[in-house]
C-alpha cells in the first residue's frame, strides 16, 4: 500500500498517535507524517505510507497555512492555553494596536523553540527537560512568514490569527512575541492547520472517516504531492530502465527545471530535474 493520506488530526492526539492508528488502519510500519502537529492542535496532518514516506523532505518543506486563536493578557510555561500561567491580568489590546506590530513578524524572522517541543538536544527531548523542571539555552531559528492578519475580538474576548509560514515556525512562540511585543503578554488558546501546499482542510478526513470507508480507498497518490510540476513522460524503454537503474538520461531540448517522470504505462516513476537537456532522478518512487 502506497500513497498519501490527509488526515484531520484531532485535538488532543499527537502526531505520532495518529501514525499508529494509519499503522494498524493500513496493515504496514511503513508510515510517517510530515509536519508535526501540537497536540491541543487540530486540522491537515499529511501521514505517507509505504514508498510515498520517501516524500517526507518535500512535504515537509510545503508552506502551511494556520487559523490560531490567541490571547492577550496571559502567559504560560507552555505558550499555550495548556500550561501553567505565569502571568495573567495584563490588559487587552485593541486590533488597531495589534494591526500595528505584525508587520514586525512579516517575512524572515528568528523565532527561539519553546521548551515544550520536540526538539532533541544532547539526545533528550525539550518537553522532557521541561517536564523535569529544567529549562536549556536554545539557539534562535530562523522561520519565514509569508501571510499574517488578525481579526476579532471573538466571543470569548481572544483574537483570531490567520498565518502562511515555512515549516518549523511555532505559532504559539508567534502568539506570545506578538504579546511581548504589545507589551501585556499572550499565549495561544486554539490551533488549526488549514492547508499544507495544495492539501487543504477540505481534503482531509477523519480517522474514523478512514476507517470507515478503508485506508486503501481514502489514499492519495504520491505524485499529487508534485502536482505543480510539469510531467515529462518516457516513451522509450531503454531510457525508462536506464531510469530505474539509476543512470541520468537525454531528453529532447527545450525543458528545464523540476518534472513528474512516468513510464509510457501511467507509472509515476521519479521527481527528476532538467539541465541542458539531461535527466537527472532527484527521488525515485517506482517498486523495485
Amino acid at each position: 500500500m502506497n500513497g498519501i493520506l490527509i488526515v484531520d488530526k484531532p485535538a488532543g492526539w499527537t502526531s505520532h498517535d495518529v501514525v499508529g492508528r494509519v499503522r494498524r488502519l493500513a496493515g504496514t510500519r511503513r508510515v510517517g507524517h510530515a509536519g508535526t502537529l501540537d497536540p491541543m492542535a487540530t486540522g491537515v496532518l499529511v501521514v505517507l505510507v509505504g514508498r510515498a514516506t520517501r516524500a517526507a523532505e518535500f512535504a515537509e518543506a510545503q508552506v502551511k497555512g494556520y487559523a490560531a486563536h490567541i490571547r492577550f493578557g496571559m502567559t504560560t510555561d507552555t505558550l499555550d492555553t495548556e500550561g501553567r500561567v505565569l502571568t495573567q491580568g495584563g490588559n487587552t489590546p485593541e486590533l488597531g494596536e495589534i494591526l500595528a506590530v505584525l508587520p514586525q513578524f512579516m517575512g524572515r524572522i528568528e523565532q527561539i523553540p519553546p521548551m515544550y517541543s520536540a526538539i532533541k538536544l544532547g539526545g533528550r527531548k525539550l518537553y522532557e527537560i521541561a517536564r523535569a523542571g529544567g529549562e536549556v539555552e536554545r539557539k534562535p531559528r530562523e522561520v519565514y512568514i509569508n501571510k499574517l492578519s488578525c481579526a476579532g475580538p471573538l466571543a470569548n474576548g481572544d483574537f483570531e490569527l490567520s498565518v502562511e509560514c515555512s515549516k518549523g515556525t511555532y505559532i504559539r512562540s508567534l502568539c506570545a512575541d506578538i504579546g511581548e511585543a504589545l507589551g501585556c503578554g499572550a499565549c495561544m488558546s486554539a490551533l488549526r492547520r488549514t492547508y499544507s501546499g495544495a492539501f487543504r482542510a477540505g481534503d482531509a478526513l477523519t480517522l474514523e472517516e478512514i476507517e470507515r470507508r478503508g485506508a486503501e480507498a481514502c489514499l492519495m497518490p504520491v505524485d499529487s504531492l508534485f502536482a505543480g510540476r510539469p510531467a515529462v513522460v518516457i516513451k522509450d524503454a531503454r531510457k525508462e530502465k536506464a531510469l530505474r537503474n539509476g543512470a541520468d538520461i537525454k531528453l529532447a531540448a527545450g525543458f528545464e527545471g523540476e518534472c513528474r517522470v512516468y513510464a509510457e504505462s501511467g507509472e509515476f516513476l521519479l521527481l527528476g530535474t532538467v539541465k541542458d537537456g539531461i535527466l537527472h532522478t532527484i527521488k525515485s518512487f517506482f517498486e523495485v
